[in-house]
């Protein structure tokens, strides 16, 4: 396994393969409750961002692009397994990206599923114009609520955790949407009913970037509502993978 993607439950004989991108100042470690979920199902591939855990000495990546270019530089061939791929908040974007390229080659992925993402098409908020200081940041996350309180009150915990936040959020920052074909895969969007920075509309507008069928899950909690809804991540990868996705919508 490249340096770019982590796999914490091998699996050569599951019958697909998930490709997980997290969040902003997120690592590969958040997505081990999900590796754990999908076990059986799918084997699971989660991205490594430079600059944090394991990679800590590196320095972080500059463009959404360069992650991109890296990840499908060191993506294993899938032999002939169906590859679905998952992206939370700034990851939504990555994984999106991702799919685009494949798709361009000729790859197409089974299933695109973005979490805590509005539509990339949208205008980006204004928070993300800068570079934001310490406060501005630890506001972010106290806003987003996924960090312990205690957490931020902790100087060494913030030492670590706000560098690559800022990183990431300077990527989001120099991004810039250049529209081109639709995908050809089914695309699921997933949003929290309380989140304060995704609307179920700007959610909703992921329908634009696919040719194929689409399906909105507004699920209960906030910007970081995945952790209670594994079950549900679950469910939705196994049955693109299959090709048996439920059509029911919530």
């Amino acid at each position: 396994m490249s340096n770019w993607l982590r796999c914490f439950r091998p699996d050569p004989d599951a019958g697909a393969r998930l490709l997980c991108f997290p969040h902003a100042g997120g690592s590969a470690s958040g997505y081990y409750p999900l590796s754990a979920e999908v076990a059986g199902t799918a084997e699971t591939l989660i991205v490594q961002y430079p600059g944090r855990q394991d990679r800590l000495a590196e320095p972080f990546a500059v463009r959404l692009g360069e992650v991109v270019d890296a990840v499908l530089a060191t993506l294993p061939t899938s032999g002939g397994r169906p590859l679905v791929i998952f992206g939370h908040s700034m990851g939504a974007l990555l994984a999106f990206e991702t799919a685009r390229r494949l798709t361009a080659e000729g790859r197409s992925p089974a299933a695109l599923l973005v979490s805590g993402c509005e539509a990339p098409s949208l205008p980006r908020p204004a928070r993300t114009a800068g570079p934001p200081d310490d406060e501005d940041l630890i506001r972010e996350m106290r806003l987003l609520s996924g960090t312990d309180e205690q957490l931020l009150a902790d100087p060494e915990i913030l030492r670590l955790a706000l560098p690559p936040l800022r990183a990431d959020y300077a990527m989001l920052a120099a991004r810039t949407h250049v529209p081109g074909p639709p995908l050809r895969c089914p695309v699921v969007a997933l949003s929290g009913d309380s989140d304060p920075r995704v609307s179920v509309e700007g959610a909703r507008a992921w329908q634009r970037e696919t040719v194929s069928t689409f399906e909105l899950r507004v699920l209960s909690g906030g910007h970081f509502f995945l952790g209670d809804h594994l079950d549900r991540v679950a469910e939705l990868v196994a049955g693109y993978a299959s090709g048996r996705a439920a059509r029911t919508s919530d």
